[in-house]
């Protein structure tokens, strides 16, 4: 039985790779089989590479299974290729795929174009449809759920621009939950309370915020409601309220928002057992 609590199990996929963190290849895939090894390993979900990096990946990883989620750069596309050379490859265990939508005038139509490739090549692995929050990201959904795929939500990134105000946030969360798309996250979501960046001046969400919304639209709240979950920036605060969720609410709640990238596995789980969230782990 995992000693991680259930509304942490698998919760920060391993974006090494990715920036800010930017590890080298041979040196992520090392570090996530440790953090796969170790103590916190329920907390650690899938290994996260772009389609680019496919190649050197499956000969980093050997002949030993490592569960990948691949993050498609040429669009719709480049699904079938990436998952040729996924089934291909010996060491790789493909968990998903995700897609960014880049035709922000017929976001629709372009989310069409990513259901029907995937259809084409997956089975059941997870489809990730990262639709943005600009142009009619809300009616793209619609594809995205009637093939029962997940969206994927921006949280951040190297420019203050690519970080959504807690209003888009929690309308996003509203949004999926009413056409009953799961979600995941992605960037700047490395710590577990809101909180402003010394060093640039962003303001970070926090995943333990983004959690207790999700619960709280769960329950029915209101948008406002939601918004200020979002913004609250007591940690002890929202530490609480995470204790107080039952195993099933928890599960719950996953069920919805499934996961976050970090380029960080420390500094999720030293934030948790700050909060004393997660046994010392």
């Amino acid at each position: 039985m995992s000693t991680v609590p259930a509304l942490y199990r698998h919760l920060v996929d391993d974006a090494a790779m990715f920036p800010p963190g930017n590890l080298p290849l041979t040196e992520a895939v090392t570090a996530h089989r440790a953090h796969r090894a170790a103590p916190y390993a329920d907390l650690v979900g899938t290994f996260i590479c772009t389609d680019e990096d496919l190649p050197k990946i499956a000969a980093a990883a050997g002949d030993e299974p490592l569960r990948i989620s691949v993050v498609i750069t040429g669009g719709a596309g480049g699904i079938e290729p990436a998952v040729r050379w996924a089934e291909r490859s010996p060491g790789l265990e493909l968990t998903g795929v995700e897609v960014r939508l880049r035709d922000e005038g017929d976001l629709t139509r372009n989310a069409l174009r990513v259901v029907r490739a995937a259809e084409d090549c997956l089975d059941d692995q997870a489809v990730y449809v990262e639709t943005g929050l600009d142009g009619a990201w809300e009616q793209a959904l619609g594809p995205i759920a009637e093939a029962g795929y997940a969206a994927k939500l921006r949280t951040g990134g190297l420019d203050a621009h690519l970080f959504p105000s807690a209003d888009e946030v929690a309308r996003f969360i509203t949004r999926c939950l009413d056409v009953e798309v799961p979600f995941k996250c992605t960037a700047g979501l490395h710590n577990a309370v809101r909180h402003t960046d010394p060093a640039t001046g962003f303001e970070h969400h926090g995943f333990l915020n983004v959690l207790l919304a999700t619960r709280a639209s769960l329950d029915g709240a209101s948008h406002d409601e939601l918004v200020q979950i979002l913004s609250w920036d007591n940690d002890l605060e929202l530490a609480e309220r995470a204790r107080e969720l039952t195993e099933d609410r928890a599960a719950t709640t996953r069920r919805w928002f499934t996961s976050f990238g970090s380029c960080s596995i420390d500094e999720p789980r030293t934030d948790l057992n700050h909060l004393n969230l997660l046994g010392d782990l």
